[in-house]
């Protein structure tokens, strides 16, 4: 497929004939919602991230409004969130009442800069996220302050040796298809703690505690997720390890290639594990590297956003750290299916856009 001119493609779900015979049962069962393939699915995301409970959702945004919602807090309380994230991190705090606090990033991990943060006395959470699969240092967070994890790109990264997805009061994923397991569209909110499971497993079907009698204490939302995307993760989940050992080698193999480069490649830290959910690399002059790049048939994209920029979130200030990584953030083609060939062709575009200005 190199040939120079077919397209890099920048992301490829790793899906195939396994996963076409596991909807193919769904299917024929009859069950295409909250059949047994849901708590099936359920299990192998309980287990990848070494929990007691995965409740499956319609994405990981629905999963992040669940948690929040399910951590009990309280009209006008403040959530803390990076200010260099994927807005929905942001939105759902404001759409649960609460107020959304953005913290700065540490322009090298692109994660919350520790430093920034301020604990004020209304401050009820922490929503830390792993960005691209990269662990959040917990070693630096402030004591006291519970952390919800946006875990939506780091479903099998480890921070020393413990899974992501486990090590706050509650974890989201997503399984968007640039994720590592994907659905389609799909998320999980994973947790040890029975009453934010409890909450989040009756808030996702509309507040139901019990239909016979029924019993709804609260309103809820519709946020289940079918038994048809759950039948396309399961095969995936099951074969985490390969696919995470895949996209180290196409993450260590881009590494060996733009090393040389003037550009700032991404990594872990020692000792963590990096989930790999995208190869994000700093460049100067981002906007023109990457129409340069698109020209040649790579696709590229932006890394994520700078939510001060943004008109919800415009009133809080300057964030140099994140208006930073926003400028020079570079998602390259990162999937399975890429050969040498295409991380050869990647490298070297790179290599003539960025040196010969």
């Amino acid at each position: 497929m190199s040939d120079g001119s077919a397209t890099i493609r920048l992301g490829w779900p790793d899906v195939g004939e396994r996963e076409l015979a596991e909807v193919a049962e769904v299917l024929e069962s009859g069950m295409l919602t909250m059949g047994p393939k849901v708590a099936e699915f359920e299990a192998e995301i309980a287990r990848l991230c070494e929990v007691e409970h995965a409740l499956a959702v319609t994405s990981g945004t629905a999963a992040l409004h669940l948690a929040v919602l399910a951590a009990g807090l309280q009209p006008g309380d403040e959530v803390l969130v990076p200010a260099y994230t994927f807005p929905a991190t942001a939105n759902v705090v404001a759409l649960a009442g609460l107020k959304p606090v953005l913290v700065d990033v540490d322009a090298e991990t692109m994660n919350l800069d520790p430093s920034s943060i301020d604990v004020g006395p209304r401050t009820k959470l922490l929503l830390g996220v792993h960005l691209f699969g990269r662990p959040l240092r917990l070693h630096e967070l402030p004591e006291g302050v519970p952390l919800l994890e946006d875990a939506a790109g780091a479903l099998g990264a480890r921070y020393r040796g413990r899974a992501c997805g486990g090590l706050g009061i509650a974890g989201c994923l997503s399984f968007h298809p640039r994720k590592i397991v994907t659905t389609g569209e799909g998320g999980a909110v994973t947790t040890n703690d029975d009453a934010i499971a409890a909450a989040a497993r009756e808030l996702r079907n509309h507040g139901w505690r019990s239909l016979v009698p029924p019993d709804m204490p609260a309103p809820g939302l519709n946020y289940r997720l079918s038994d048809i995307l759950c039948a396309v993760g399961i095969p995936q989940a099951r074969r985490l390890d390969e696919l995470l050992a895949e996209r180290t080698r196409i993450a260590a193999a881009y590494t060996e290639r733009l090393r040389d480069l003037p550009v700032q490649l991404p990594a872990a830290d020692e000792g963590d594990v990096h989930g790999w959910q995208a190869y994000v690399v700093q460049v100067d002059d981002r906007d023109r590297v990457l129409a340069a790049l698109r020209e040649r048939g790579i696709e590229v994209q932006i890394g994520t956003y700078a939510l001060h920029l943004l008109g919800a979130y415009r009133d809080q200030g300057s964030f140099p750290g994140a208006q930073r990584v926003f400028e020079r953030a570079l998602a390259l083609p990162f999937h399975t299916r890429l050969s040498d060939d295409d991380l050869d062709r990647v490298a070297e575009a790179l290599d003539n856009v960025v040196s010969h200005h």
